[in-house]
């Protein structure tokens, strides 16, 4: 194995880990940001709805002023029946009187269906209100596990971002480069072991000049279908490496 790989590798197993808090991180901030989310989407409803009745609410002031003229109407009409002599006049009165009333039996009744309606948006209202009431104190204890859930995340990445910046500072700085490159482009494991002659990244079949080539360790050797970088992982090179640590958890598992 080229002995550059050794450090790369234990690099790597710490990328991995921070690339999955930060996946979790996501995650959680995805969980914060849908609960407030349906706050806000409550709270909107209940300025559309309270806007919506403060308008219904107009329209019913206008309606009972309308109602109060013809009903002043209808008392003025009946004050002019009693002045009235002549018949043709008094029928003429009494047709206007008719339509009068009529006006507001329609009136009353339109002004009592808005009334209705105005009842049924304020119930309505009132729910959305609860609901949000409900939503923003219920979410509070799930909001705070959130956050310091956020923050315990952040800390382990600092650890871990510290541990990084030491192995580093040890590592062959061009072949650091090239993984890094590759670690930018896959956001997965970008040096992998060869395993019965595939490419463990992508699980293509390799040729055996490229597996001799591996077994070797006298360069970098490059995936042609992934662009991985191949290490042979029964290499006595990887000994001291936090690869060969899990390598060995997983025998003694199978045993």
């Amino acid at each position: 194995m080229l002995k550059a790989l050794k450090i790369i590798l234990d690099i790597q197993e710490i990328d991995m880990q921070m690339i999955q808090l930060m996946r979790l991180k996501t995650d959680r901030q995805k969980d914060l940001a849908n609960i407030n989310a349906v706050k806000a989407d409550l709270q909107k409803q209940s300025e559309v709805k309270a806007e919506e009745i403060s308008d219904l609410k107009v329209v019913i002031r206008s309606m009972e002023g309308d109602l109060a003229d013809v009903k002043t109407k209808i008392k003025k009409l009946e004050a002019q029946q009693g002045s009235i002599k002549k018949v043709d006049e008094f029928n003429a009165l009494s047709h206007e009187m008719s339509q009068a009333d009529r006006e507001r039996v329609a009136r009353e009744q339109r002004l009592s269906e808005h009334i209705d309606k105005l009842a049924i948006e304020e119930d309505a209202l009132k729910a959305i209100n609860d609901s949000l009431k409900a939503t923003i104190s219920s979410s509070k204890v799930l909001e705070t596990e959130i956050h310091d859930a956020v923050d315990k995340i952040n800390d382990e990445g600092r650890v871990l971002k510290a541990q990084r910046d030491r192995m580093v500072a040890t590592a062959d700085p061009e072949v650091f480069r090239i993984y890094e490159r590759l670690l930018r482009n896959k956001k997965d494991r970008v040096v992998v072991p060869i395993e019965n002659r595939c490419c463990s990244g992508c699980h293509i079949m390799l040729t055996a000049q490229d597996e001799n080539l591996v077994r070797k360790g006298e360069r970098l050797v490059f995936c042609e279908h992934c662009s991985r970088i191949h290490y042979w992982q029964e290499s006595q090179a990887l000994e001291g490496t936090v690869v060969a640590t899990k390598q060995r958890r997983r025998r003694t598992t199978k045993v």
